[in-house]
């Protein structure tokens, strides 16, 4: 520190003003990196994901009449049983000759093995069950085949 001061006090005057001129104003851009830029980087990206959020409830709020739609909508219940319309609504979705078991599964349940189904045809059926008859996959194993687009699965439907 001693040498410092001494190198200071070598100066002129006009030297020494410089310095000091630039040793604050070096304090002022080390302040500001240090402190004030990661500031308004947060305020930035913070004022975005507002924005984001805004715009993500604008979407649902205009969503809400179609979701209470839905919600409305009672899946049919058509007093069959579950064996009957699983087998029923396999054979209109063209999975009559893939449908090679099917066991209950508790009182509201049903364990159904497919060999060889078409997935599309597999998928859809699935898909209508839920909507139309409430009836949802507790779980799947699926398999894919040596042929595109086939697969043996096993299931378990439940109705809700």
């Amino acid at each position: 520190m001693n040498r410092l001061t001494q190198w200071l006090q070598s100066l002129e005057q006009r030297e020494r003003l410089l310095v000091y001129v630039a040793a604050g104003l070096l304090t002022v851009v080390v302040a500001y990196f240090a402190a004030v830029a990661p500031f308004y980087k947060a305020v930035t990206t913070r004022s975005a994901r507002v924005e984001r959020k805004q715009q993500d409830l604008a979407w649902l709020r205009s969503m809400a009449p179609r979701l209470r739609e839905l919600a409305a909508i009672q899946p049919s219940n058509s007093g069959e049983s579950l064996v009957v319309l699983i087998d029923r609504t396999a054979r209109q979705a063209g999975l009559e000759r893939a449908l090679t078991g099917q066991t209950p599964n508790g009182d509201r349940g049903m364990r159904v093995r497919l060999e060889s189904a078409n997935f599309d045809s597999l998928v859809a059926w699935l898909a209508g069950l839920q909507q139309q008859y409430g009836i949802g996959v507790e779980s799947a194993a699926i398999d894919r085949t040596d042929k595109t687009g086939v697969v043996n699965a096993s299931l378990v439907l439940t109705r809700a």
